[in-house]
Formats: C-alpha cells, structure tokens, sequence
C-alpha cells in the first residue's frame, strides 16, 4: 500500500522532504472544508432559503455528516482492498473541486443538499486513504513529528477563510474557485512529487488468535474514546464560542473573535511540532496527548470561572491552543495503534467518526445546561470530560 515504492532498510526514518508534503496535502482537506462550511455554504443558503435558512443548514449539517462519516469508512477500506491510496485520493479531488465549482449553480436548496452530500463524499475519498497513506510509510519514529506537522492544517483552513474574503474576491464564483485551486496547490505536489520510502514491517498483518486480536485493539479503543471526548468539548466551543464572549464582553466585535481564533491555532503549530519532536526522541507517545488533554481541561475550568474579558480570553487561548496540538498529535499517534494493517483505512474511517458524533451529543448537552445553569456548568462537564481523556491516555502502556 506504499503505491509502489521501493523498500529500503528499516532505517525507521522518512524524508522530510515527503512529511512536509503529505502535511501540506492533509492541510488542503482543511483549506477545502472550513471555508466553505463555515462561511460559503451558509451564504448560499441565504441566498436560496431566504428566512428559512437556519433551519435548512441544519439539515444540510446534519446530512452533510451522515455522508462524511459513511464516505470515511467506505473509502478507505476501498483503498485498504485495491492496496493503494494516491489513485483514491486523486479522483477525490477532482471530484471534490468539481463538486465545489458547482455549489454557485444550485439553484434551489434540494440541489444544494444534493451537491454538498456528494462533496463531502468526495471529500472523504480525499481524506480516508490520504490518512491511511501516512500509516503505510511514516514510522513509529516519527509518527510525533508527523502530528506535529499536521498542526498546519486547522490553521492554513482559517487563513484561506480570510484569504477568500479580501475585498478582491467578492462573488460566489469567485471564491469557489480560489479554494479550488488553493486546494489543488496543496495536494497535488504530494501526489506528483511525493517519494515516500516503503516500511514492509509497517504493513505486515500478523496471523493471531483471537485474545491477542482483541488485547491488541484495546489501545486503539482508548485512542478513540480519548478523542471523542476532547472533540466534544472541541465542538461545543466551536459552535457556541460566538454566544459565551458576547456574555462577557458584549462589546467584543466579530473580528476580534476571530483574530483569537486565529492566534489560538497559529500558536498550537509550533507548540505541537515540539511535543512531538519531544515524543519522538524520548518514546513516550503517548506523555504529550495526556497534557494536552489536561490543559483543555484546565483551560475550561478557566474559562467557567472567568469573571472578566481579560481571564477570559487567556482560559480560551489555553484551551484552543491545547485542544488542536492534542487533535494533531492524536491523529500521528492513531497510526500506532491500529491493530491490523490491511484495514488501516477502514479503521480510520470509524476514527473519523470522533469528528461527527460530537454534532450528534453537543447540542443536547447545550439545551439542558446553558439555560438553567449559564456557560459555566457546560465548561464544566467539558472539563470532567477532558479530565477522564487524561486518564484513559495517561495509562496506555508505553508500548502500545
């Protein structure tokens, strides 16, 4: 599945050359899916829902993430059974960019549900063998420093937000094709030029019984769980962030919102690339995601008992900053633990939905807090959560 290139000794190191690569590939999926569900897609469905809109990107979100979660795991074992990734990821995009070029041209909003349920499929045709392409050739060694780099993606996602939204680029048509070809620019260059050293030991599948099968699938359960607890508190902030500032600082503008944001996922770049350079020289993988997950937690304490604008920010910038150097790293990590090789991709694809199970649990956390109790009580379950994150990853073994 290393599409065939040529072994090499198990010098357990891959070029840098490739790792910057294939981050600058992952980070194209962000650069194709914030902008445009987060700004152009609910533009679009002003423009054909009128005063139904909210309602009906609630139907959009809630469909678009049936189909990513069924596209993730479907493609990649699709790309698991055919043993190579880069002709899944290639087709994905251009589906992808076709499918994006098309959202100006829907014309009623069935059409623009249709287009974005066929988008996010093409998306994950992207995404799920992309993931598993790292598991084929990037080594235990490096699995830190390839999390590390995958820090790049949530931020370049929200600098081409603010790239297609400079005043030169004023129309639909317009935008939809910048993200098209900022997309294509980060990941064709992998699919071109990428020369990836093959590992065989990393695609051995061992015959086992199965005890050993299911010992071996525990870490990875862990790995999971861990995950979907941080992504709960990850997507509770991301769709409510806007409402808690404006209850402790009602003069907050949206732009500085945004610009905290932004520093939040720019500073978790180089704090993430350290921690898995540090993983990597010390063996401890697993030491830089249990921090991680405790800093979330303390950051939502934080932000619970924020009484000013000032702690306030400072709690969230703890919290953005630990929650994407955790989800980064966690995503090198996950490679690690996987149990079987020949269902790399599949696997990852059932990872994936940590991604979309949290759009499913966090409004209903909402409800039942927020009104009764305020923003601190939900900050706080948020923190339980993340708490029990630490020690489900605090204890994996080291040789997980």
């Amino acid at each position: 599945m290393a599409d065939g290139e040529a072994s090499a000794p198990s010098a357990q190191r891959q070029s840098t050359r490739f790792l910057l690569l294939y981050a600058l590939a992952a980070a194209g999926g962000a650069i194709a899916y914030v902008p445009f569900l987060t700004l152009l897609l609910p533009a679009r469905m002003a423009e054909l829902a009128g005063a139904e809109d909210v309602r009906w990107l609630g139907y959009l979100t809630f469909f678009g993430a049936l189909a990513a979660s069924a596209g993730g795991v479907l493609f990649g074992s699709l790309s698991d059974r055919t043993q190579s990734r880069r002709p899944w990821v290639l087709a994905g995009l251009i589906l992808t960019i076709a499918l994006l070029l098309a959202v100006p041209r829907a014309r009623d909003v069935p059409t623009l549900l249709a287009v974005l349920i066929a988008w996010q499929l093409a998306l994950n045709m992207i995404l799920g063998p992309l993931s598993a392409w790292a598991g084929d050739v990037v080594p235990d060694a490096q699995k830190g420093l390839l999390g590390g780099l995958l820090a790049f993606s949530p931020a370049l996602g929200a600098w081409s937000g603010a790239l297609i939204t400079l005043p030169g680029l004023a129309s639909m048509e317009q935008r939809v094709t910048a993200i098209a070809l900022l997309v294509a620019a980060a990941i064709l260059p992998a699919l071109l030029f990428g020369r990836p050293r093959a590992f065989p030991e990393l695609m051995q599948v061992a015959l086992r019984r199965e005890r050993p099968v299911r010992a071996a699938a525990r870490p990875a359960v862990r790995m999971w769980l861990a995950r979907l607890l941080i992504q709960i508190a990850e997507a509770a902030l991301f769709a409510y962030l806007y409402f808690w500032f404006r209850s402790i600082d009602p003069t907050m503008g949206d732009h500085a919102k945004a610009g905290l944001f932004s520093l939040a996922l720019t500073i978790a770049v180089p704090v993430a690339l350290f921690a898995g350079r540090w993983a990597d020289r010390h063996h401890r993988p697993f030491v830089p995601l249990a921090a991680a997950a405790a800093l979330t937690s303390a950051g939502l304490i934080g932000m619970a008992l924020a009484a000013d604008p000032a702690s306030a920010k400072a709690a969230y910038l703890v919290f953005g900053i630990a929650t994407t150097a955790f989800l980064s790293l966690h995503a090198g990590q996950t490679l690690r633990v996987l149990p079987r090789a020949d269902h790399r991709g599949r696997d990852l694809g059932f990872f994936n939905l940590t991604n979309t199970i949290p759009s499913l649990i966090m409004p209903w956390l909402t409800i039942s807090l927020v009104p009764g109790f305020g923003f601190g009580a939900l900050f706080l379950l948020l923190a339980v959560l993340a708490a029990a994150a630490v020690v489900l990853l605090a204890t994996m073994p080291r040789t997980a």
